[in-house]
């Protein structure tokens, strides 16, 4: 069992949290500080920051798994040939979880999942189901970081656009991908839609929010503002979030 759940730290949850169900996902756990929505495809978590703390606006990448030491197992299993990762249970401070660390020092955690009403993996019915949660990861060695998604039990998938580095599936919803970027690695989130981009557009304008669509070579990007970028951190973190045509 593998779903994309990256966690957003943000001190405009209320923003987030209108954004999020104009888009189509279903609020599915509320614990003041910390909320879950399911898309159709995958999970994001929205995390309280303070206010223009260093983490407020980013995104942590992260995924849910059924069982912690089985996944820890193949994890490593599938590197020992590379040494691209690694896999170790450890005691987090929401509880126990495992840590998968890359050779280039990033690490991430993947949290275990909990079943659903109907005794299954899926999300929630009230989500959209074209919407998928996209997990980013930029880094340097994009060929190790492709290698250790493969590692965790990614599904390679084929990119439109040939100057990608790689995308990859996971098996019960959402994307993770890997990109090219200076500096440390770090994580960042998107959003895939497999339905009427236009028909989302004005969903989401009728909720009121700013939308634009533009064409690329690739396909087609939906754009509308990032919460974050509403405040003292405008400099500090993306001004639109995106949601491509799939």
């Amino acid at each position: 069992m593998l779903r994309v759940r990256p966690v957003h730290f943000t001190s405009r949850l209320d923003q987030w949290e209108q954004l999020l169900t104009a888009l189509g996902l279903a609020k599915t756990a509320d614990h003041g500080m910390w909320r879950e929505f399911d898309a159709g495809a995958g999970r994001l978590a929205l995390h309280q920051a303070e206010p223009n703390a260093a983490d407020d606006g980013t995104t942590v990448f992260g995924v849910e798994v059924g069982d912690l030491a089985e996944f820890a197992r193949r994890t490593n299993l599938a590197a020992e040939d590379t040494g691209t990762s690694s896999a170790e249970i450890v005691q987090a401070d929401h509880g126990e979880s495992c840590r998968v660390t890359a050779r280039d020092g990033f690490s991430f955690l993947a949290d275990p999942a909990a079943r659903g009403e109907d005794g299954t993996w899926a999300t929630s019915r009230g989500a959209d189901p074209a919407l998928a949660v996209v997990g980013v990861l930029f880094t340097e060695d994009a060929a190790a970081a492709a290698q250790m998604l493969r590692d965790i039990g990614g599904s390679f998938r084929p990119s439109p656009d040939a100057d990608e580095t790689a995308d990859f599936t996971a098996k019960n919803g959402g994307v993770l991908m890997v990109r090219p970027a200076s500096g440390p690695s770090r994580a960042g989130l998107g959003f895939e839609y497999d339905g009427d981009l236009d028909a989302l557009a004005d969903r989401l304008a009728a909720a009121g929010q700013e939308v634009r669509i533009t064409e690329e070579a690739f396909g087609r990007t939906l754009h509308l503002p990032n919460p974050d970028a509403g405040g003292s951190l405008a400099a500090h973190v993306p001004a639109t979030l995106w949601i491509s045509k799939r």
